[in-house]
């Protein structure tokens, strides 16, 4: 309990520090000038066995010292800058050795931001570990260096377990297809006859083969009433060479594949008590109020299942139920609730902002007034590819978004309508949260009548540009 109430007072004064300031131009006699606008500001050059921290002169005489990368190191950081009057810190991300002295800093009610390496690449000096964290706190002090996007430590502490869950996941999936395998070598045919092995029927079929039943009749009776495939067709398919070294096989994938299961329902319960700690800290009652949860009642699949209520723990969090938007599932939110954490909308000014961070929008190159390129950048954002698979999935959707994946696709082909519906799934997520709105179909719905009178507004242009042609070659 003492814990919870200590991390409640720090989240709060992180909450309430002065942030970062950006760049200001000031005009004097001798022309336009840069301001200091964070004069309390400190930087840090990050490396996987050291730290190299540099603060202003005027804070402390010796401003630029190294430090080591253990944790008691990082405390000393921590001191040292609080000491020194320093409220913001500036690093660079440098593979995942920032992590743990970014959530430190952040933890002890600094200002902190990330950036990126390639905004910070110092010009014209030497390249040393000092002079890099000196040049850190220069642009830092200016307001030059644009802040990466970055979730609050709890929030991150989600986005860890949900990853870790995907690779649970993939695990899972691997052993599938190396049951498969070992059944294709054996001449099992079951895969052919059911739609799928890792149903009740196939489940029941694989244990018996485990178990030391080889007879195929036998077999074929385990089979569910309602297969398509007759209990002959079955029995057929269950005919085998019976290779010890391949029902080993078998077993072994057959029981990785319940481990990882097992794993990944472990991992939704953890889940589920960091966010219950998560919910705890925010304020509840100010973000959700005394709305009432609306179910979006989508099927859940049976397979690979998120175990905990993320709907519920979405709603409070957010104020709002994202999961009514289509497309949107389950686990697409449980990895939502990690990788934006509670307060996204207020890092990001407008959802132009955040759909261009979540690279679903064309980055255009213009030079002398005309358009160079317009491709989206080769680079991958976690929430972008969350909401290319949500995008994916409404292709053949009755639904208003999936009316519009399928215009877009018209126009621009398949894989132009899943960044194009991405994009417009990442706008209505973030319209929703900010503004407290749930989502409702016909702020999205285009009626026949509409498209008629849009394709014959382009029609008649297309003829009055044809006569005008006519007209001048006449």
């Amino acid at each position: 309990m003492l814990q919870i109430f200590l991390t409640l007072i720090l989240f709060q004064m992180a909450k309430k520090a002065k942030k970062a300031s950006k760049a200001k131009k000031v005009k004097t006699s001798k022309g336009v000038r840069l301001e200091i606008v964070n004069p309390m500001a400190a930087g840090i050059d990050v490396s996987s066995t050291e730290m190299q921290v540099c603060v202003p002169e005027h804070c402390d005489g010796d401003n630029n010292r190294r430090f080591g990368t253990f944790t008691e190191d990082l405390r000393y950081i921590s001191e040292w800058l609080k000491s020194c009057g320093i409220t913001t810190v500036a690093m660079e991300a440098t593979g995942v050795y920032w992590v743990q002295l970014f959530m430190t800093l952040q933890s002890a009610g600094f200002d902190v931001i990330m950036v990126n390496a390639k905004a910070i690449k110092n010009i014209g000096e030497e390249k040393t570990d000092e002079v890099d964290a000196e040049w850190i706190m220069l642009l830092h002090s200016y307001g030059l260096l644009k802040a990466s996007f970055q979730p609050d430590n709890q929030a991150r502490r989600i986005r860890n377990l949900s990853r870790h869950r995907d690779n649970l996941l993939r695990s899972s999936s691997r052993e599938v297809l190396h049951m498969q395998k070992a059944m294709e070598l054996m001449n099992i045919k079951l895969a052919n006859v059911i739609s799928d092995i890792l149903g009740k029927s196939g489940m029941e079929i694989i244990n018996a083969i485990i178990d030391g039943e080889r007879n195929p009749e036998t077999l074929s009776l385990l089979a569910d009433p309602r297969c398509k495939a007759s209990k002959e067709i079955i029995q057929k398919s269950l005919e085998a060479n019976w290779d010890e070294d391949l029902v080993f096989m078998l077993k072994q994938s057959y029981d990785l594949y319940l481990f990882y299961q097992q794993q990944m329902s472990d991992c939704d319960k953890q889940i589920a008590q960091i966010a219950k700690e998560y919910l705890a800290e925010i304020d509840v009652a100010g973000v959700a109020g005394l709305k009432k949860l609306i179910r979006s009642n989508k099927k859940k699949s049976k397979k690979n299942a998120v175990t905990i209520d993320v709907e519920q723990i979405a709603f409070q969090m957010w104020g709002v139920n994202l999961m009514l938007i289509p497309g949107i599932s389950d686990a697409a939110m449980l990895r939502l609730i990690g990788e934006l954490g509670h307060d996204f909308t207020e890092k990001f000014e407008s959802y132009k902002q955040f759909s261009r961070w979540c690279n679903l929008c064309p980055n255009n190159k213009i030079s002398g007034g005309k358009l160079l390129s317009s491709k989206i950048p080769k680079r991958k954002n976690p929430v972008g590819l969350i909401l290319r698979q949500a995008a994916n999935s409404l292709k053949s959707s009755k639904t208003p978004l999936g009316f519009y994946f399928r215009r877009m696709q018209a126009k621009d082909g398949y894989l132009g309508a899943i960044v194009a519906t991405a994009n417009k799934l990442a706008r209505i997520i973030y319209t929703l949260v900010k503004t407290k709105t749930e989502y409702n179909d016909s702020y999205n719905k285009i009626t026949e009548e509409e498209i008629l009178k849009k394709k014959l507004i382009i029609a008649q242009r297309a003829l009055e540009r044809i006569q005008n042609q006519l007209m001048k070659t006449a």
